[in-house]
């Protein structure tokens, strides 16, 4: 996998901002201690004889928290694996852990429902950080003890220093660097034993990521954690993250995903590009995602196939806002609201007479300039717009866009509309596995 570029500055600031924070308190600032530096640390009676040791702490994740409780540890006394419950635990920092009471249960250690063991299911594991847009890997995990019986996990550290700390003696170990802390607030785990475990319900911070940096997350994540991450999108954010995606990275995730959650995802993307991600399949792939498809969706994508995929017809989107002569303005303009979820794919309407032929492509930014009540006919230039056929190679269609001097041609046969060419999709032509998108007046 290339190596990712340092975050951008305003992550960068959002992500130290949310560190300055959670490390203010002088409360939290003077008691953190390090997950790795307690593994293996001696847990002792009242009067201070080792009993056992560190294995793992055990959190509870109910959805809402934004700092996960401890609710206890998991110890090792002989070849004995036992339960300490957090209120049975008297001080807890870098040289280990005291109990209140003299007395430790012996009964082996069961995992419960809702249970995730943060040395096991979480450090070396990868974790979306939602501040910084990207997956990243615990080094280290931070705990702190806000209260007698509060222990809270607070921060992850990814830092390849913390890496190297951990490969030295366990007095090293247990020396944490809270200033490379990640806060936990912003990270969402994904795969392994945390999917069985009901994660923060809102998911708010992959609500407001772009599709370009939740295909970057997609790309990123292993097969188990990045089908949990499609789980927690709503369908239109996952079609739009896949059209961002690398080619051969799309590939690989609709043939890892269940037949019916890929056709259902493949039917939201816009039709040249799930059409392009079909071509990425064998025959055999293809047929069985078309056949689980609605029957409007599947219609539309056999008929994007049988163009040849670098024709004009094959990657051109068939998606199209039109309107009719005699239509007033804020009419169309309404129109093109309803299809808000289209926005990149459309910079202009197409105007149709009454049998449905070609009158006029016109721009958006000659709707959006003319007054309300202006009738559609009047906006109609005297030359005819530019057009190229279904069977146009991409040298044409360039040609054709420089000479209009628009984002997009229209691809048309028989006077009949099929479809639009926008400047992206020459891109995208051009430059095989591309994902570039140019930004729309509207």
């Amino acid at each position: 996998m290339a190596r990712r570029p340092p975050l951008p500055a305003p992550l960068r600031e959002r992500r130290a901002q949310r560190t300055r924070r959670l490390l203010a308190a002088r409360t939290v600032r003077d008691r953190v201690v390090s997950l790795v530096g307690l593994i293996g640390a001696p847990i002792c009676n009242q009067a201070g004889d080792v009993l056992g040791e560190v294995e793992d702490f055990v959190a509870k994740w109910g959805g809402a928290e934004p700092y996960p409780p401890v609710t206890g540890m998991v110890v090792r006394v002989g070849r004995q694996r036992s339960w300490v419950p957090g209120d049975n635990v008297a001080d807890l920092n870098a040289s280990g852990a005291r109990l209140r009471s003299a007395k430790l249960d012996l009964r082996a250690f069961v995992r419960r429902e809702g249970e995730v063991l943060l040395a096991r299911d979480v450090l070396d594991h990868q974790l979306v950080d939602v501040d910084g847009r990207q997956v990243i890997r615990a080094a280290d995990l931070y705990l702190v003890r806000l209260g007698p019986d509060d222990l809270r996990l607070v921060g992850v550290d990814v830092s390849p220093k913390t890496l190297l700390r951990r490969l030295g003696p366990r007095r090293l170990r247990s020396r944490p660097t809270p200033d490379q802390v990640i806060d936990w607030a912003a990270i969402q785990p994904f795969g392994g034993s945390v999917s069985q475990v009901p994660l923060r319900t809102t998911h708010e911070g992959l609500r407001r990521m772009r599709p370009a940096e939740l295909a970057d997350l997609l790309e990123d994540l292993g097969r188990p954690a990045r089908q949990e991450l499609l789980a927690q999108l709503e369908p239109e954010a996952a079609a739009d993250a896949m059209e961002e995606m690398d080619a051969e990275e799309l590939e690989t995730l609709l043939r890892e995903t269940p037949p019916e959650q890929a056709a259902a995802l493949v039917a939201e993307m816009e039709p040249d590009e799930a059409a392009e991600a079909l071509r990425d399949l064998n025959e055999e792939e293809r047929e069985e995602l078309l056949e689980l498809m609605d029957d409007e969706p599947r219609q539309k994508l056999e008929e994007l196939l049988e163009f040849d995929e670098e024709s004009a017809g094959g990657f051109m989107t068939t998606f199209l806002v039109t309107a009719r002569p005699d239509e007033r303005v804020e009419e169309v303009r309404a129109r093109l609201a309803e299809a808000d979820d289209h926005g990149a794919d459309v910079d202009g309407v197409v105007v149709l007479d009454d049998d449905g032929a070609l009158v006029d492509d016109v721009s958006l930014f000659a709707l959006a300039t003319a007054p309300g009540d202006t009738p559609v006919r009047s906006l109609i230039a005297d030359d005819p717009p530019m057009t190229v056929s279904p069977e146009a190679d991409i040298k044409e269609v360039a040609e054709k866009l420089t000479a209009s001097r628009r984002s997009s041609v229209l691809v048309t046969q028989d006077d009949r509309v099929l479809g639009r060419i926008l400047a992206d999709d020459v891109v995208d032509a051009l430059l095989p596995g591309s994902r570039r998108h140019f930004p729309r007046l509207l």
